[in-house]
């Protein structure tokens, strides 16, 4: 379409809506009193840049005048401006020449044009420019500094950023690192700023560092072993022992990447560029005034927070812990490892036994915060008591008792049985299983308790043996065992006595092995009762 207006001699400058008035009367508004000038041809080809005139609207188009034979259409969505008045000046790119004269133009395209030549002609590499983040793109951001330029996300930050996006709609300072002229490109990098500034930090900063001060700094890396925190030109380790009096299993348990932090300068070490940090340095060390706090012999509750082979360390408080060891912690039982008693959480009751204020180390005792069982142990278990319990353990020497809960006594073998000898528990009884034995000593010092079976009924080596086997009585026993010097036969209820090879015929002390077997059934007689050392002798000569 091709809208014509008269025309009138103007300045450079944009045409005010008064002095069309002037000029044309009420109808100023619908009529163009801007000249152009014919120019030359070359000034309209494609790709040229030439200034006109708004000289009206036509549905989403604003119809400019740049001198032409026919005015040109920009769409209304090129201009910033909301309103686009009659006589505004602009700049547009003449896209096409249409064969009938018509022109296509853009304002967006022209001004794209200015800017890179107002860029190009005012930065070279190396120059710092400005502008804002526009959107995200493949590998990197968009980033408005006249013309949009390519900012890579390796150079964003000093370190890779993890969401690049986050920097949308931010306006950034960068370095111009390549510029490509005929393809219109630039790339910048912001790092190459931050570096720069990070270097002159640095300088100020090691001038100033001293012990004691306090920093601000932002943590950078963290390790298992602590956490490096920024300084502003400098990194500093923050180890996981000065983070906090009380104990921490990891530093990501007090501190996060990115987090602003006022840490304590411990040392700074110029030659090797190494400065140590601190946090816990802000508070009051909680062991100062730990005696007063904390007097030997007095009970506090605390929670178990760690088990180790040897003990449970205790929190009493922030930064203070104390040990029980696995020997503290039961008057009755044998701990093999704290896991036995307690779990990491559990409250617990605890005595103060020692404290070590050079190591900065507590021992506590949790035994010693109950009353101990042994100390009445004679009133409640008094000698001759019958006492009931299960089997709870067993050894060669004997059997374990448990009287009461955490208290055991010992049933040795060798009170097992008056008659019968015991070579190990595990063939009289089984675990688990009650018994009721007889209390024979006890000692409170050693914390131990004899009991005792056989006493639970009277000695036949008093009462019944001396009457029932006489010398000379015969008996039929069965072999328990054989030996090279004899066979031990069973005569009465467990009872053994021994047939010495002397008193078996020829043939059988010739091979005892041979002549009888375990279980055989023999015809003996007793030649020997000694009730001192409580054995048999017998024979098997002259048995009838």
């Amino acid at each position: 379409m091709s809208i014509r207006t008269p025309r009138i001699n103007v300045v450079d400058d944009v045409l005010m809506a008064s002095e069309l008035e002037a000029a044309y009367g009420p109808d100023a508004d619908k009529l163009i009193a801007a000249s152009i000038g014919t120019g030359g041809k070359d000034q309209f080809e494609a790709r040229s840049i030439v200034t006109g005139f708004v000289v009206g609207h036509h549905n989403d188009d604003i119809v400019v005048d740049i001198g032409y034979k026919s005015e040109g259409c920009v769409p209304k969505e090129e201009f910033n401006e909301a309103e686009v008045p009659v006589g505004t000046k602009v700049q547009v790119m003449v896209v096409e020449v249409k064969p009938n004269g018509e022109l296509a133009l853009s304002k967006r395209q022209a001004d794209l044009q200015i800017g890179w030549n107002q860029v190009l002609g005012a930065n070279k590499e190396g120059d710092r420019v400005k502008g804002k983040v526009l959107r995200k793109i493949k590998g990197g951001l968009l980033v408005d500094i006249g013309v949009p330029v390519f900012l890579p996300a390796s150079q964003v930050d000093l370190r890779r950023a993890p969401d690049v996006g986050e920097y949308i709609g931010q306006t950034v300072e960068a370095e111009i690192i390549k510029i490509d002229a005929e393809r219109k490109n630039i790339v910048v990098s912001r790092r190459k700023v931050l570096e720069e500034e990070r270097k002159k930090n640095r300088e100020n900063l090691v001038k100033e560092l001293h012990v004691g001060d306090l920093r601000e700094g932002v943590v950078k890396n963290i390790t298992d072993f602590g956490a490096f925190i920024d300084l502003g030109g400098l990194d500093g380790l923050l180890h996981i022992t000065d983070m906090s009096w009380g104990r921490v299993n990891h530093p990501s348990e007090v501190v996060h990447i990115g987090q602003h932090i006022e840490i304590v300068v411990l040392d700074y070490d110029s030659e090797r560029g190494r400065i140590s940090l601190g946090l816990k340095q802000k508070t009051r060390n909680p062991w100062e005034g730990i005696g007063e706090r904390y007097p030997i012999g007095s009970t506090h509750e605390g929670a178990v927070v760690n088990l180790m082979t040897y003990g449970a360390f205790v929190k009493l408080e922030d930064g203070i812990e104390g040990l029980v060891h696995v020997s503290e912690m039961s008057w009755t039982r044998t701990v093999t490892h704290p896991n036995e008693v307690v779990k990491v959480g559990d409250k617990v009751k605890a005595m103060i036994l020692e404290i070590d204020h050079e190591k900065q180390e507590i021992s506590l005792g949790m035994k010693q915060a109950e009353n101990n069982p042994w100390d009445t142990i004679k009133d409640r278990y008094p000698t001759g008591k019958q006492v009931t319990g299960k089997v709870k353990n067993m050894t060669t020497y004997g059997a374990f008792i448990e009287v009461e809960p955490g208290i055991e006594g010992l049933l040795h073998v060798n009170d097992i049985s008056w008659t019968k000898k015991v070579t190990h528990p595990s063939t009289e009884f089984q675990k688990d299983q009650v018994l009721t034995c007889t209390v024979l000593e006890i000692d409170k010092e050693r914390q131990r308790i004899s009991l005792g079976l056989k006493q639970m009924t009277a000695d036949p080596w008093v009462s019944d043996i001396p009457q029932k086997l006489k010398k000379g009585t015969p008996c039929v026993g069965k072999v328990t065992k054989v030996t090279n010097f004899g066979v031990f036969i069973d005569i009465m209820e467990g009872l053994e006595g021994l047939l010495h090879v002397s008193e078996m015929d020829a043939k059988a002390a010739a091979n005892p092995e041979a002549a009888l077997t375990i279980g055989q059934e023999v015809n003996v007689k007793v030649i020997n009762v000694d009730l001192e050392t409580r054995k048999i002798g017998l024979s098997m000569k002259d048995v009838g």
